[in-house]
């Protein structure tokens, strides 16, 4: 007989397969195990004829002797293959946080010619550019004249980026090693209100006040803060009366 063209669709996997009808349900499970890491004894099968078909129960007595050219195998038709064991008894094989990974080392990694990090010497990008540390500093240089130019400075008045509800006082202006990336300036503000994200301390380093529980502290870069005459709102002057 023929082979029939078929997807075998399993919790993990789905795959073409060729399926001969002159096999027994015994040897088609025989041959499935592999694919779908199921057990001969733990399959369920069933078949579909397409894949919004309703399913026809692919199982038998005697599974030994009982040849699939008895069920109606169609052409790129699928077989579905359940696993009868409770969940807690299946193996995950999409968790791969258990799995060892292999983590080439840092003076390997540099030896290597066909790598992104030989492509960035080659084409003297990022810090191989000779021009770097100019750019750099140029750079930090023009954030320091947007400090000046804005007129931030430590025990002015200020609002957040445009937004009258966070508004407060700064507390600080310099560098922040603690944050990623962060070289240039920062401004740290006190807010008047405890929506920010610190308390004027990050990753253990204390920039201003007091250990606390609320959050009214918060480093933005200068371009986010308008210094000014923002005195502190108050929130009941709109209220009507009671």
């Amino acid at each position: 007989m023929a082979d029939v063209p078929m997807q075998v669709v399993s919790e993990n996997s789905v795959s073409e397969r060729r399926i001969n009808p002159a096999w027994t349900i015994g040897t088609l499970k025989t041959r499935l195990e592999p694919i779908t890491g199921i057990p001969y004894a733990c399959q369920r099968l069933s078949i579909k004829a397409s894949s919004g078909a309703a399913a026809v129960p692919l199982q038998a007595d005697d599974e030994d002797n009982t040849f699939l050219s008895s069920f109606p195998l169609a052409v790129y038709g699928e077989i579905h293959v359940e696993d009868s064991r409770p969940a807690g008894a299946r193996p995950n094989y999409t968790d791969t946080s258990a799995v060892d990974k292999y983590v080439m080392p840092d003076e390997e990694y540099e030896r290597k010619t066909d790598s992104v990090l030989a492509w960035k010497k080659a084409q003297k990008l990022g810090r191989f550019d000779p021009n770097a540390p100019e750019q750099e500093k140029a750079r930090l240089s023009a954030i320091e004249d947007e400090v000046r130019q804005r007129g931030i400075e430590v025990g002015k008045r200020c609002r957040v980026g445009g937004d009258d509800s966070r508004r407060g006082i700064i507390k600080y202006v310099g560098a922040v090693n603690e944050i990623p990336n962060g070289a240039g300036h920062w401004v740290g503000v006190h807010l008047d209100e405890p929506v920010g994200k610190n308390d004027g301390a990050i990753a253990g380093t204390r920039y201003w006040g007091e250990e606390s529980t609320m959050k009214h502290g918060v480093f933005v870069r200068p371009e986010r803060v308008e210094a000014g005459d923002y005195p502190v709102m108050d929130n009941l002057e709109d209220m009507e009366e009671i």
